[in-house]
């Protein structure tokens, strides 16, 4: 038992590196002690806040009395996804400890984060009342009006530029970079951050395979009637982005009572969601759906 306890500690902390230097999303996940348990295991707890604008002042009545709406809103976990690995111990043994020992940093990084980071540009892609812009972006101009609509809609509707990121294919990001001229490339300065992130997880809506019976490959995919994202940007405040449960799990051989293998298994439980008074921190724009 106590080399299993040591098992995990030096794998656990390891898993969590990969995740934060993989990760093109982790910058968005909100403060954890925003949010609280729910009633239920997939539920979350999230502060809402709402108030009152101004009232005329009267020197005679003085302040208009003004009601704030502070409630605590529920809302369930929409991510939940994990899978369970088996290596032999002699297998292990005879790879020198590579078959199990790198199974888990791999499986972060090629095919737990992917998925996430799509989930979670899919899930702000599909909602409503989002502006969602529709085109072929064909050189860096092209790019850059794109991207300077976006940054002044964003400041007509007041989204402060602090958190105020933009995620954008390498491909666009590259036909701007390649323009002869700096101050073409000024827009950029409008966003706290820049990402660039692969087309093939940069779609508005994805397909989440079950791993089962005929889709035994599991991850995920671009779905029917969706896009490719061109560019996307996202205001954190705008967001409800919570890792709530993330669970590896490490059983060595001594304690496995099925058979002499090491089990890596892996769950992942969170949320992707948007506040729904603050829909106008998410500017998107994509290509034609095909």
């Amino acid at each position: 038992m106590a080399n299993a306890i040591e098992l995990a500690k030096a794998y656990v902390p390891l898993l969590d590196e990969v995740y934060k230097l993989a990760s093109l999303t982790s910058e968005l996940d909100g403060a954890p002690e925003l949010a609280t348990q729910g009633a239920n295991a997939n539920e979350l707890i999230i502060p809402m806040l709402d108030m009152q604008g101004l009232g005329d002042y009267s020197r005679n009545d003085g302040y208009v009395k003004g009601d704030v709406t502070l409630k605590n809103e529920t809302i369930k976990c929409n991510f939940d996804r994990g899978r369970m690995f088996t290596v032999d111990s002699m297998d292990d043994l005879e790879t020198a400890g590579i078959a199990f020992g790198r199974l888990a940093g791999e499986f972060i990084r090629t095919k737990v984060v992917p998925e996430l980071d799509a989930f979670r540009f899919a899930c702000y892609a599909g909602k409503a009342g989002i502006t969602k812009v529709s085109g072929t972006l064909a050189d860096g101009a092209a790019v850059i009006a794109a991207l300077r609509a976006a940054t002044t809609a964003m400041d007509e509707a007041e989204v402060p530029i602090e958190e105020r990121y933009l995620y954008i294919t390498p491909t666009l990001h590259g036909l701007v970079q390649d323009m002869d001229t700096t101050k073409s490339r000024e827009v950029f300065q409008r966003f706290a951050a820049i990402k660039d992130v692969p087309q093939n997880r940069f779609y508005t809506a994805i397909e989440q395979r079950s791993g089962k019976a005929g889709e035994e490959a599991g991850g995920y995919a671009k779905a029917a009637g969706g896009a490719e994202i061109n560019f996307m940007v996202i205001h954190k405040p705008a967001v409800i982005q919570f890792p709530k449960h993330i669970a590896p799990k490490i059983i060595t051989p001594d304690v496995n009572q099925d058979s002499d293998a090491y089990k890596f298994g892996y769950r992942n439980v969170g949320i992707a969601d948007t506040y729904a008074n603050k829909v106008a921190g998410i500017y998107l724009h994509h290509k034609a759906t095909a």
